[in-house]
């Protein structure tokens, strides 16, 4: 009887396999490089975002700072306006005053002049309705400036107003009452131009007392 030859046949199946477990390896570990990528490609992405959002935020920050201080600029330079014109307003209320204050003295000896002439026949008519008219003239420019004689006569005593300059004992008037004007005084608007000067009633009773 004949022997049979057995021919063993190596199968190329375990190559294969090796081969498929060889590209799944590989396949694996690009898997594995590309997902570290991946993350340093995030990582590589979050910093300048972060740095880009603090620069943002420091901007936000310097903007709100630059329109407070706006907002304070304009202010001060609306107080400024506002202080501005209020003060060429007074200057141009009082920018007379000055003036008006040498021409109280003309007035006073328009006046002495007018009350010493009363009662003298032998005086020039004509040169006093002259007096007259020019101490009315100036009256006139003192209004129109409105500049205005204080009431002192008859008035309480007000130092705000009034300068003393003595006292009178009498019973017809109550005591610190103005009795006689010695010199007017006088308002430009609302300010003290000139104190009057005048006396003051003062009574017997309080000389009499201790």
């Amino acid at each position: 009887m004949s022997g049979k030859k057995i021919i063993k046949i190596q199968s190329d199946s375990d190559e294969d396999k090796e081969k498929e477990v060889d590209t799944r390896a590989a396949a694996a570990d690009e898997d594995d490089s590309q997902d570290q990528s991946e993350k340093t490609d995030a990582v590589g992405v979050d910093e300048p975002l972060k740095d880009l959002e603090a620069r943002l935020a420091a901007k936000d920050q310097e903007s709100k700072e630059n329109y407070e201080r706006l907002l304070r600029v304009s202010a001060e330079f609306e107080n400024f306006k506002k202080r501005t014109s209020r003060e060429l307003e007074e200057f141009r209320k009082y920018a007379n005053q000055s003036l008006i204050k040498e021409m109280l003295s003309v007035v006073d000896n328009l006046e002495l002049a007018m009350n010493s002439t009363n009662g003298h026949k032998a005086i020039d008519q004509g040169l006093l309705q002259g007096l007259d008219m020019t101490h009315k003239e100036i009256l006139k420019v003192f209004e129109k400036f409105d500049v205005k004689p204080i009431e002192a006569k008859g008035q309480a005593f007000d130092p705000t107003f009034h300068e003393a300059v003595m006292q009178e004992e009498t019973d017809e008037y109550e005591e610190n009452t103005v009795v006689n004007e010695l010199q007017k005084g006088y308002l430009i608007h609302d300010r003290l131009l000139r104190p009057a000067m005048v006396v003051v009633a003062r009574s017997k009773e309080s000389r009499d007392k201790p």
